[in-house]
Formats: structure tokens, C-alpha cells, sequence
């Protein structure tokens, strides 16, 4: 009774939670919140010192007692803890200037297409804890195909290829189901690896993840490009231990890089091929859609289109799909209805 009431005081809230960053969607002001799903922890008292962009910050440069955590692993939560407060930070920042004591939001939530139970179960009690009254669970690749205005529900095939930090998710979807997917443990995260990887054997010198992540998005890319691209990387020389710089190119990353795209090209025809053909028909018509961050890779599309034949295009603003796709939800009731994932059973 208390949390209808305080209900009537809160913002109904879309949430991604994603292994590289949340975004929170309000039906009134559109996404309230982008930031890294990073915590920073004091440990000698359990304070959170920082979350999102400030806790992203001290990734790599913390002292002993000061802990920079991402508490999500391959899009699910991998410390539970950790997750509730970055969710209550959230949810009462978005609050804050509602002036309301106890926020008790209705919440959607994205959720990976492989999740299991009780890892579901996990991100409906981490979203409860922090303060939401309802919880509702959403397939990505779902709320992906809405967030790009796709009618879900129609009797014709979408495929979407949604490339995250953690994960790929490759799903086809007709009559507001997923009919055929698979779910890669390979993106974003995956790529920056093999970047920090190439550089470490090749040149000898060490760089973290944010430097590789940077490189990735200035000059990284699927195929060749018209004009090249060159940049300077600094990092440790593990000969001498002491800091280098030197210039790397657009196709030493390619070529650090290209396994990774490979899969998942790879994967996404093993999908094809598993799809029933009336479907498939319909996907060769409309094409395949990426989302996520990883679909902002310079030629993605157009090495994806070479390898299979069939047209792709990069959604509007790739990166937020998701997250306006579970906003689209929260003011659409009966669509959510159809669409939602079950909820977990209590243990």
C-alpha cells in the first residue's frame, strides 16, 4: 500500500544495463542518464566514492584501499552488491530534483536473450532493492527492435544484430517473439582485448583498456578506409619499463580486430541459416539492423552486407536503442504485455 502510494510521487523508469554503460529513460524527459557501469569503493569503510563518469576515471589509477568496480560482466551482474548501489544512485538522482524522499518507479529492464534464471532473478531483486515497486524484464534484441520503431508484432522477420560492450547479441524476431538468436560473449570489451593483445606483441608496450577503447573509436574500422588514419599510443615499454609513445594506424587495429569481426560475421550467417525460410525471405527484403555501440565501427555495415549478401544499415543513434525501446514500453502497456519476459519464480 505504502509503495502505490509513494508510486504516485515517482518516475517511471527505462533502464539498459549494460556491461559498459547504463542509460535511464523517463517517459517525460527522454534518457536522463548515460554514464560507464563503473563504482568506485572505499574499502576500508564501503563508501561509493564515485559512480559513472567519475568512477570510469579511476579505472587502473587507484590506490590499494580504493576499488574502481564493473559490477556487470557480459550484461549480467557479476557483484550483486555493488549493482543495488549503483541502481539506487541512479534511480535517486533521477528523483532528485522531484523532490521525492522514497522513489518507488515502475522499471524496465533489458536483459541478454541467454540469461538463466537466476540471473534474471538478480537483476529483478538488485532493481527492487534499489528502490523500485515493479520490475518488468525485456529481451535486448527486443527492446532494441523497438527503440528503432520496427513493429515487433507484425507477422514479418526483423533481424537485429545488437553489439554491446560484453556481448553480440544476433536475434530474429517475428510476431513479438525472438524465433532464432545466438548470443556471443565477443564485442566491444572483446575488441579492446585483442587491440591491448596487439600492441603488447608487436611493440612491446603495455596500454590499458580506456587508452585501447580510444583507439577503437578514433580509428578503428571493418574494411579499408578511403584515407587512412594514424594516431599516437602511449604506454609502458615492458623492455625497459619506462612510458613510449609511438603511432599506430588504422590497419594495425583492423588487423587487431579482424578475428573478433570475423566471429561474429560468422555468427550471424550460422543464424541465418537456422532461420525458417519465410523468414529468411523477409530478412534478404529488409536487411539486417545493428544497434549497440559496437555498431558505430567504422565499415561494419559494409562488411556484413559483403559477407552475406544481403542490405545493412546502422540504426539512428545505434547506442541508446535499447534503453528508448524499453521508454517506448513503459508508455505503451499493452505492447509491453506482449512482449515481456516472464517473470522468475520465488525460490
Amino acid at each position: 500500500m505504502l509503495n502505490k502510494f509513494l508510486g504516485k510521487f515517482s518516475k517511471d523508469l527505462g533502464i539498459d544495463l549494460g556491461t559498459t554503460s547504463t542509460l535511464v529513460y523517463t517517459p517525460e524527459k527522454g534518457i536522463v542518464i548515460n554514464e560507464p557501469s563503473v563504482v568506485a569503493i572505499n574499502m576500508r569503510t564501503d563508501e561509493i566514492l564515485a559512480v559513472g563518469v567519475e568512477a570510469k576515471k579511476m579505472l587502473g589509477k587507484t590506490p590499494g584501499h580504493i576499488q574502481a568496480i564493473k559490477p556487470m560482466v557480459d550484461g549480467v551482474i557479476s557483484d550483486f552488491e555493488v549493482t543495488e548501489k549503483m541502481l539506487k544512485y541512479f534511480i535517486d538522482k533521477v528523483h532528485a530534483e522531484y523532490f521525492t524522499l522514497l522513489p518507488r518507479p515502475r522499471v524496465v529492464i533489458g536483459i541478454p536473450l541467454d540469461i538463466t534464471e537466476v540471473e534474471k532473478k538478480a537483476v529483478e531483486d538488485a532493481a527492487k532493492s534499489a528502490g523500485a515497486r515493479e520490475v518488468f524484464l525485456i529481451e535486448q534484441s527486443m527492446a532494441a527492435a523497438v527503440g528503432t520503431r520496427l513493429s515487433v508484432t507484425d507477422p514479418t522477420a526483423t533481424m537485429i544484430v545488437d553489439i554491446g560492450g560484453g556481448t553480440t547479441e544476433i536475434a530474429v524476431i517475428s510476431l513479438g517473439g525472438v524465433v532464432t538468436w545466438k548470443t556471443l560473449r565477443l564485442a566491444g570489451n572483446a575488441l579492446d582485448n585483442d587491440i591491448i593483445q596487439y600492441v603488447r606483441e608487436e611493440f612491446n608496450i603495455l596500454i590499458g583498456e580506456q587508452v585501447a577503447e580510444n583507439i577503437k573509436i578514433r580509428i578503428g574500422s571493418a574494411a579499408p578506409l578511403k584515407e587512412g588514419l594514424e594516431m599516437p599510443l602511449r604506454g609502458r615499454d615492458l623492455i625497459n619499463g619506462l612510458p613510449k609513445e609511438i603511432i599506430i594506424s588504422d590497419h594495425q587495429v583492423r588487423e587487431a580486430m579482424s578475428r573478433i569481426i570475423r566471429q561474429i560475421i560468422e555468427n550471424i550467417k550460422i543464424t541465418l541459416e537456422t532461420t525458417p525460410p519465410e523468414l529468411a525471405a523477409d530478412i534478404y527484403e529488409y536487411g539486417i539492423i545493428l544497434t549497440g555501440g559496437g555498431a558505430l565501427l567504422r565499415n561494419l555495415d559494409k562488411e556484413i552486407a559483403q559477407a552475406t549478401k544481403i542490405p545493412v544499415r546502422v540504426a539512428e543513434d545505434p547506442l541508446t536503442c535499447v534503453v528508448r525501446g524499453t521508454g517506448i514500453l513503459l508508455a505503451n502497456p499493452e505492447l509491453l504485455n506482449k512482449i515481456i519476459s516472464p517473470a522468475t519464480a520465488e525460490y
